[in-house]
């Protein structure tokens, strides 16, 4: 198939939501990284980030039975705010593109908060082998590198994903999936630090920043482990991409449990930390990429957001299909058409996270030519040098610092 839109077999009516989508997200906002010009890809720290998980055990299970010739439909499961929208806010124009040159419709929804919470909803349906709803989850490498071991997502047949050869040379080897068998990447993104320019003019640049009296009560940093974790890591001089311990990981806790005991922190959350900006409740965040440069443009370039001068986190979400989704056939189309370097670029140019996908650079010269140097998207070895990826933890490093992590956000 060719997943590439057509715009005769598109209804013109959409045609305008696609220039839309394309244009949408096309100034590069707070000054964080702007100014280098980009090149192709990611470095190898992209894409590697995948830890085992617990050591759960490991069942032997089948894959539902395929019913896309007969059911033309396909749930996909993501974070907020992670796919091209039009003016209205709800529809997608990729997602409409799609169903109008495949016939296949789309159950789009935004139910991941963060990893750990929609891995725990689902989990007991996917031990089983049970259909979660969902034909398409789209999770973070070390979770999808969980669901894989144990065994919780289909292969991909490859046939009906030909546009797979498109992804990034620097993503397309994993430790967690050998071959890409089970998992594509999605976007991949920064953690970084975001502020309100009008109520923390002084924005910024430390992760010691975040803990100014002035911000006390009105911080909230993130509930994935890696990415908070991380940052804080990263302030106390660690490699979180080379050897570490115990003694490193406590040492970064235990800032944390103060400033969370303090007050100074108000909340520790997932992708709701958008709506506590929106709403003022935070001042100051640990953040995505992505998500900063979506709510300028709702808010007129209100926040400000900077990689720390120690460095950022670099992560990636990736699409599987659980083990008990009916819809496989559909889900892989979906998966192939999104690798399209067009379709790629249409939703780089909304989200404004980094693309895995090849020729999507070059597709962005047609769509949005100011958007080609985007460091958010198309980041270049200068801006990659200021951040790193969490490394791989061992089973019991997971389960032990998952436990100590948790317990300290009060979960």
């Amino acid at each position: 198939m060719n997943s590439r839109i057509d715009p005769s077999r598109i209804p013109a009516d959409l045609r305008p939501l696609i220039s839309a989508a394309a244009t949408r997200r096309n100034v590069l906002r707070g000054g964080a990284v702007a100014g280098v010009a980009a090149t192709a890809g990611l470095t190898s720290a992209c894409g590697t980030g995948g830890g085992s998980g617990e050591a759960d055990a490991l069942v032997s299970l089948s894959p539902a039975e395929d019913l896309s010739e007969t059911e033309q439909v396909v749930n996909f499961v993501n974070w907020t705010a992670y796919i091209d929208l039009a003016e209205d806010g709800n529809t997608s124009p990729t997602l409409e593109a799609f169903t109008a040159e495949t016939g296949i419709e789309v159950n789009y929804s935004e139910d991941i908060e963060d990893n750990a919470s929609f891995f725990g909803r689902v989990q007991g349906q996917l031990a089983n082998g049970q259909d979660i709803g969902q034909d398409i989850m789209c999770l973070t490498d070390w979770m999808a590198a969980r669901c894989i071991r144990l065994g919780y997502t289909q292969q991909f047949d490859d046939a009906n994903i030909p546009n797979k050869d498109n992804i990034l040379d620097t993503l397309a080897r994993v430790d967690f999936d050998p071959g890409r068998a089970n998992s594509l990447t999605w976007q991949s993104g920064f953690a970084l630090l975001a502020w309100n320019k009008e109520l923390f003019p002084a924005g910024l640049r430390t992760l010691d920043d975040l803990w100014n009296p002035e911000l006390a009560g009105r911080v909230e940093v993130l509930s994935e482990m890696r990415d908070t974790m991380g940052l804080i890591m990263l302030s106390q001089g660690v490699d979180i991409s080379g050897t570490w311990g115990q003694t490193e990981f406590d040492n970064a806790l235990s800032v944390l449990e103060e400033q969370i005991q303090s007050g100074q922190i108000r909340q520790v959350r997932g992708g709701s930390y958008r709506e506590d900006l929106i709403s003022e409740d935070a001042i100051a965040v640990i953040g995505w990429s992505g998500d900063i440069v979506s709510l300028n443009f709702e808010a007129g370039d209100k926040f400000g957001f900077a990689i720390p001068d120690s460095g950022g986190t670099l992560w990636s979400d990736n699409l599987m299909i659980p083990i008990g989704s009916p819809h496989k056939t559909n889900a892989e189309r979906l998966i192939d058409y999104y690798y399209d370097p067009e379709v790629a670029a249409l939703v780089a140019a909304y989200v404004n996270f980094i693309t895995p996908v090849q020729g999507a650079q070059e597709a962005m010269a047609e769509i949005d030519p100011s958007l080609v140097g985007n460091q958010l998207i198309f980041p270049d070895d200068a801006t990659l040098s200021e951040v790193s990826a969490f490394r791989t933890l061992a089973a019991e490093e997971e389960t032990t610092f998952s436990e100590a992590f948790q317990r300290v956000i009060g979960n």
